[in-house]
C-alpha cells in the first residue's frame, strides 16, 4: 500500500536531495535557495514542479527547490505563515478558512482546475447518492485538510450538517483507509483522486457518488504569503514562469517518459510499480485541464471562489464571509507563467 503518513518521513529527508536533478544552468551557490510545502509525498500529486525540477526549468530562474512533505493543507499554510517556507500547495477551502484567521495566504495558480476530490463508497455497497449517508460515518485521509472541506461543501448542498447528519473520522489513507471500511468504522471515505486510485488499484474497489455538479470546485493549487508578493515579487514571477513550464511539459504527450522519470525520482515508491505510476499521473493530471470555456492554465473563476466561500459559510466552517474575497486569489501570476510557455 502506498500510505502518505508511512513515507511522509522519508520522503521528507530524500526530497530535498532530488529536488536538485537536472542539468544545472548555474552553480548551486548562484541559485536562490527555495522551499515548497506539499500535502502529501506524492510526486504525481505536484508533478509540475518535479517536472521543473527535473527539467531545470527553476535553475534557469536561478532558483534551487527543496521540496518537503507536510500533512495536510492546514499544516501547509501553517508552514507558509511561519516563514519556513516560500510556496506551498493548499486547497481554497482551507486557504479561505485560514485568512478568516489572519493569515495572508494567496492562490497564484489554479493546479487542480477540476474537482480532484469526491466522496467514495465501496463498489458493492447500496449507497447510490450522498444523500443516503444521513447518519453515517465518512473518513478522512487527513483533520483539517482539503477534503474535508469540500466533503463538507457536499453534504451541505444535500441539506446535512456535520456533527448532526454525519459524522467525519479521520483515518489515514491507503492501507488505514481500506482497514476502516473493512471493519465497519466508515461508510464513505472522502478521496482526492490520488487516494481513489490507489484504493482501486490495491485492491478496494470504490465508486464515487459526488453530484457532477460539484466537479467545477476546483481544489488545490499554488499558494504563497501576500507579503512575499508585495515585497519579493521577482520571485513569485520566477517561480510562475517555472512552474507553468513544468505544468506544460507534462501535458505534452511526447515528453511522456521524460516526466514520470522525474516523479519516480521525486517519490521512488510511486515509481516502483510502472503501470500503477502511469495511470495515477494520467488521472492527476487529467484534473488540471481546465474546462472548456476557461482562460488557461492556472487560471481561476472568480464565481467558483464565492461558491466556495459560500459553501463554507453554509456548514459552518468559518464564520462569516471574508471582507474582501478577491484578496484570497489572483490571476496575474498564470498570466505571466503562460507568457513564458507561449
Amino acid at each position: 500500500m502506498i500510505n502518505r503518513r508511512a513515507l511522509s518521513a522519508a520522503l521528507v529527508a530524500s526530497l530535498p536531495l532530488m529536488a536538485t536533478l537536472g542539468a544545472p544552468a548555474f552553480a548551486s551557490d548562484d541559485l536562490r535557495k527555495i522551499t515548497f510545502v506539499q500535502p502529501s509525498p506524492s510526486a504525481i500529486n505536484s508533478f509540475p514542479v518535479f517536472v521543473a525540477i527535473g527539467e531545470g526549468f527553476f535553475e534557469e530562474e536561478g532558483l534551487e527547490v527543496t521540496v518537503e512533505a507536510i500533512n495536510g493543507s492546514g499544516a501547509v499554510l501553517q508552514a507558509l505563515s511561519a516563514g519556513q517556507a516560500h510556496f506551498g500547495r493548499p486547497g481554497p477551502g482551507p486557504l479561505i478558512a485560514a485568512r478568516t484567521r489572519g493569515v495572508d495566504a494567496v492562490h497564484i495558480y489554479n493546479v487542480a482546475a477540476r474537482s480532484n476530490f469526491g466522496i467514495a463508497v465501496q463498489e458493492g455497497s447500496d449507497y447510490q447518492s450522498v444523500e443516503e449517508l444521513r447518519g453515517k460515518v465518512i473518513g478522512t485521509g487527513t483533520a483539517d485538510g482539503a477534503e474535508v472541506g469540500f466533503a463538507r461543501n457536499v453534504m451541505t448542498g444535500a441539506g446535512m450538517k456535520d456533527g448532526e447528519d454525519y459524522e467525519f473520522l479521520t483515518v489515514g489513507d491507503g492501507g488505514p483507509a481500506t482497514a476502516a471500511f473493512l471493519n465497519g468504522e466508515i461508510e464513505a471515505y472522502s478521496a482526492s483522486t490520488a487516494d481513489t486510485a490507489i484504493l482501486n488499484q490495491r485492491g478496494m474497489a470504490v465508486r464515487d457518488i459526488t453530484p457532477a455538479e460539484f466537479g467545477r470546485f476546483f481544489g488545490n493549487g499554488i499558494a504563497t504569503l501576500g507579503d512575499t508578493i508585495r515585497n519579493d515579487r521577482a520571485l513569485v514571477e520566477a517561480w510562475s514562469r517555472a512552474f507553468a513550464k513544468g505544468h506544460a511539459f507534462a501535458l505534452d504527450d511526447a515528453n511522456r517518459e521524460a516526466v514520470l522519470a522525474h516523479l519516480a525520482a521525486g517519490n521512488p515508491q510511486e515509481g516502483e510499480d510502472k503501470e500503477f505510476q502511469a495511470a495515477l499521473f494520467d488521472a492527476v493530471r487529467s484534473k488540471t485541464i481546465p474546462a472548456e470555456g476557461g482562460e488557461g492554465l492556472g487560471w481561476y473563476p472568480a464565481e467558483v471562489w464565492q461558491e466556495w466561500q459560500d459553501a463554507l459559510v453554509a456548514g459552518g466552517e468559518v464564520d462569516g464571509p471574508l471582507e474582501d474575497l478577491s484578496a484570497a486569489w489572483t490571476n496575474e501570476f498564470a498570466k505571466i507563467g503562460r507568457e513564458a510557455v507561449n
